[in-house]
């Protein structure tokens, strides 16, 4: 497989799930259809077992994106431990020169800064870039286009500048 520029990584123990739609609906708005698409529940318990050869080639696969959309819904105030798992075996600066977006699902307003306080910390200390606020959205309005727009409008741009800063001026 060739090096995948946009990937969308699903820590969501249920597949195909809401938060799959809402991974694949950001990865389509900031740089179209993505090249891998990991629903790590797929995966199962293959995760723990680092002599997978599969499983580290996904890992490599996602360490190399140029863009990474992470979504997980809210356990406990935080994402899942499915992603964690996953998280744990890329490299100390694995996603070093990737733009990773985080993406949380929650059942209520109250939980929006879990994508901020917990996801967004471990993707920058793996090394990644992220273009501004992680993104936290009620999982009632997970297929809501309004839900994403204000998110988009800041995001979009500094997404665009980093993946293509030739192409992309920069203002300032």
């Amino acid at each position: 497989m060739s090096t995948p520029r946009t990937v969308v990584l699903v820590g969501n123990p249920k597949p195909a799930s809401r938060t799959l739609d809402a991974a694949l609906l950001v990865a389509r708005a900031l740089d179209g259809e993505p090249d891998l698409v990991v629903d790590l529940a797929t995966w199962g318990p293959r995760l723990l077992d680092w002599s997978d050869a599969e499983v580290s080639e996904l890992v490599a696969q996602v360490s190399a994106a140029k863009l990474l959309v992470v979504a997980s819904p809210t356990y406990k105030a935080s994402f899942t431990g499915l992603l964690k798992v996953f998280l744990d075996r890329v490299a100390g600066d694995g996603l070093a020169g990737t733009v990773a977006v985080p993406l949380m699902l929650s059942a209520a307003p109250r939980h929006a800064m879990a994508a901020e306080t917990f996801l967004r910390p471990v993707l920058t200390e793996l090394g990644a870039t992220v273009p501004g606020a992680a993104l936290s959205v009620v999982d009632k309005a997970y297929d809501d286009p309004a839900a994403y727009e204000a998110w988009l409008a800041a995001v979009r741009p500094v997404v665009a500048a980093l993946l293509d800063p030739i192409a992309t001026p920069v203002a300032g």
